[in-house]
């Protein structure tokens, strides 16, 4: 089954990992990958450390994507195609129950990996396995391919007075 959290509000991570957390819960073995984001996260350390929930992080992304250089650019693309094969891998042997890809539809559509081996992944995944993605902007052939589809809109938030990324909240 196809998950997609999307829109442009806060929680699409946090729904996601709660969904992993459940269903680690449930015996369920959880990959997660996120793509975009270098594993500092406050989450990163707790998700590793439970029972039937590995975590891929992309260790070479530091910035967002338009602060990268050429060559921090390659390196992300590089992380980011090496864990789409490991991904394949999973789906094609059914070594995970679930799945989760996020911020999968930033990385998507910035071209920061091979989309077309992606959209491969993803339209040839099981329904035996959840695989749940996350991120702004789902392109049509997602969103058209999802069992499930959460948007999160965003009414209000601090970032709008100039509030900074508070740790524990926002990473």
């Amino acid at each position: 089954m196809i998950h997609i959290y999307s829109g442009d509000g806060k929680g699409k991570t946090t729904a996601a990992f709660g969904l992993a957390l459940r269903g680690a819960g449930a015996g369920m073995r959880v990959c997660i990958y996120q793509f975009l984001k270098d594993g500092s996260s406050s989450e990163i350390g707790v998700l590793k450390s439970v029972k039937g929930i590995s975590v891929t992080c992309c260790d070479e992304c530091h910035r967002f994507v338009f602060q990268m250089s050429e060559t921090e650019k390659a390196a992300v693309i590089k992380k980011h195609n090496e864990m789409l094969e490991q991904i394949k891998t999973l789906v094609q042997n059914g070594g995970a129950d679930m799945i989760v890809l996020d911020e999968f539809f930033g990385a998507y559509n910035e071209g920061m990996f091979d989309r077309s081996a992606a959209e491969r992944i993803v339209l040839s995944c099981p329904d035996s396995i959840e695989l749940v993605m996350t991120g702004r902007d789902p392109a049509k052939v997602f969103y058209e391919h999802a069992d499930y589809h959460s948007e999160i809109r965003s009414v209000r938030h601090p970032y709008d007075n100039g509030a900074m990324a508070r740790k524990g909240i926002e990473y």
